[in-house]
């Protein structure tokens, strides 16, 4: 098992989360380990195959130094406005969403972010804009190991400067 009941992790496209716990279930005979997982952001519980667990794209917490690096993405203003219709952008933002790749969430959330500045989003857009906000945010707390509010002001000031 790479991860440890107590421990946080990343599950893609729904944040960080605890594992509370490591249960076996039977299904039709045969026996799988699962994790539990309580996702912080809305209390929802997950249960995650063991033997997928990194295949779905569960992950370890970024490292304190990795934190430097989304928030680079973030202030990187040189690429230019996606002209796309919403919908090839809408497919291709929850793609890498998906991914869970912190990387990939900070470019989806500078991208929508630079578009809030330049006009107002639609009711998709900014449900896309608040999911990676949202992601972004938690594990940078976690990272970082500060509070919510702290990152969210942080992030705030980045777009707002």
């Amino acid at each position: 098992m790479d991860f440890e009941v107590g421990q946080k992790a990343v599950f893609p496209a729904h944040g960080v989360g605890v594992i509370r716990s490591v249960t076996s279930m039977d299904f039709d005979g045969e026996e799988a380990s699962f994790y539990e997982i309580k996702i912080l952001n809305d209390g929802s519980t997950i249960f995650q195959n063991v033997e997928r667990a990194l295949a779905e794209g569960m992950r370890h917490i970024i490292p304190a130094d990795a934190v430097e690096r989304v928030l680079d993405v973030l202030r990187d203003r040189s690429k230019p406005a996606d002209k796309q219709t919403w919908n090839r952008r809408y497919r291709e933002y929850t793609q890498k969403i998906r991914t869970g790749d912190p990387l990939e969430v900070a470019a989806v959330l500078r991208d929508l972010a630079l578009l809030k500045s330049e006009k107002t989003l639609s009711f998709g857009e900014r449900k896309m804009y608040d999911k990676a906000f949202d992601l972004v945010m938690q594990e940078l707390a976690v990272a970082m190991d500060s509070d919510d509010e702290t990152v969210k002001k942080m992030l705030e000031d980045i777009f707002n400067s």
